[in-house]
């Protein structure tokens, strides 16, 4: 039989003869289009990165070079015409913000840190949200609400304070006070695998002293502007000096006010693990739905952060709840507080105490409290408190 051509296989089973250059040719080509195409998607990603960072960038920029910006909102042509009742609350002519910096983006706009800076040359860290640039009219209205809404509510020494606003004039913002170590939460991560002989431990009694705070917060929104927070976490208090305590997170608050297609928005924004049995079933938000979730901040305050049912997927803690299912006595937690946490677990609402009364149990029961550092050893692992918490 006469041999094939040399780079063929003299077959008969195999329809077409295989070719070696082509063969050399694909080893090359292949991999260098998937190395090709490997260095064009993280291109792509490091754009869209840049890109973010610009706009960001030239939000804040806006708010910085804007501030002295004579342009009023009535002679504006293209900004939105309306009249405000926040005269008293527009910042002086001799206050001044500086060092203004992007800190995370809001609702309606970049939320910074800054100074504001007196005439008499001292100087308070504030929190600013401001109202992004080139907002349509009706969302600019809902921004001006929202600074009114600050401005009549918060107005208590346990609610996140306003300190002024600019609404008569581009950009508009309003300045919020500013506490350290701020937010509660990342506060009590701050203690895990803490030293316990500190000089100032963190213990069960500092349990009840910043629960109480909350608590008076919480009824001040009820009792003197008829508000349901919506949100009670540790996430949404912040705190200061000397374990001072003030609720902030006020969004569902202020959507309580509007439309109920808004609120219903907003409330499922709120992770499961937080909500009252009756805001999961029939999206009913009242006064004791925040008494159910202020439960589970004490359960965050005395766990030192931990996510609450941490056994259990979001979907499934309603089923347990239904079936009497309560969380167990967390681990350095009294009789008098997993009892107090319990009355806020009442299945039905109108068996759960109402704020007033959760301040008078606190008081009647601190002296029980214990004085020893809370000790938890582990560090949180974001990713698994995010997994954990459903916030994923």
């Amino acid at each position: 039989m006469p041999a094939g051509p040399p780079g063929c296989v003299n077959d008969s089973s195999l329809p077409t003869c295989y070719d070696e250059s082509s063969g050399h040719l694909a080893v090359i080509i292949i991999p260098s289009l998937l190395a090709l195409s490997t260095v064009l998607v993280v291109a792509l990603i490091f754009y869209s990165l840049y890109k973010n960072q610009n706009r960001v960038q030239r939000s804040v920029t806006h708010f910085i070079n804007a501030q002295q910006s004579v342009s009023t909102i009535e002679t504006c042509g293209h900004t939105p015409k309306f009249r405000t009742a926040l005269g008293p609350w527009e910042i002086p002519e001799d206050c001044v913000l500086g060092e203004v910096k992007f800190w995370q983006k809001g609702r309606y706009g970049p939320i910074c840190k800054g100074l504001l800076k007196n005439s008499n040359g001292t100087s308070s860290s504030v929190v600013v949200k401001c109202l992004r640039d080139g907002t349509n009219q009706p969302e600019a209205k809902e921004f001006v609400g929202w600074v009114q809404f600050h401005a009549t509510v918060c107005k208590h020494d346990n609610v996140v304070r306003m300190l002024c606003c600019q609404t008569k004039r581009l950009p508009m913002y309003m300045v919020l006070e500013a506490c350290s170590p701020g937010n509660l939460l990342h506060f009590l991560w701050t203690l895990r695998n803490r030293n316990s002989n500190t000089a100032d431990p963190f213990s069960e009694m500092s349990v009840f002293l910043v629960a109480k705070q909350v608590a008076a917060g919480l009824d001040y929104l009820m009792s003197n502007h008829r508000l349901v927070h919506g949100d009670v976490a540790a996430r949404n208090v912040l705190i200061g000096p000397g374990l001072s305590a003030r609720m902030s997170g006020l969004g569902l608050a202020f959507s309580g006010r509007r439309v109920y297609s808004a609120l219903k928005h907003r409330a499922a924004e709120v992770p499961l693990k937080w909500k009252a049995p009756e805001r999961v079933l029939v999206q009913l938000s009242i006064d004791r739905s925040d008494v159910w979730s202020f439960g589970i901040l004490l359960y965050e305050l005395i766990t030192l952060g931990s996510p609450p049912y941490p056994e259990l997927e979001p979907l499934d803690v309603l089923p347990k709840l239904q079936g009497s299912y309560r969380m167990e006595r967390p681990e350095n937690c009294g009789v008098p507080l997993y009892d107090l946490m319990r009355y806020c677990w009442m299945w039905s609402f109108k068996d759960r105490p109402t704020f007033s009364s959760i301040i008078k149990l606190l008081e009647s029961s601190i002296h029980r409290a214990a004085t020893e550092a809370i000790c938890v050893p582990e560090v949180m692992d974001m990713w698994e408190y995010n997994r954990q918490a459903g916030l994923l």
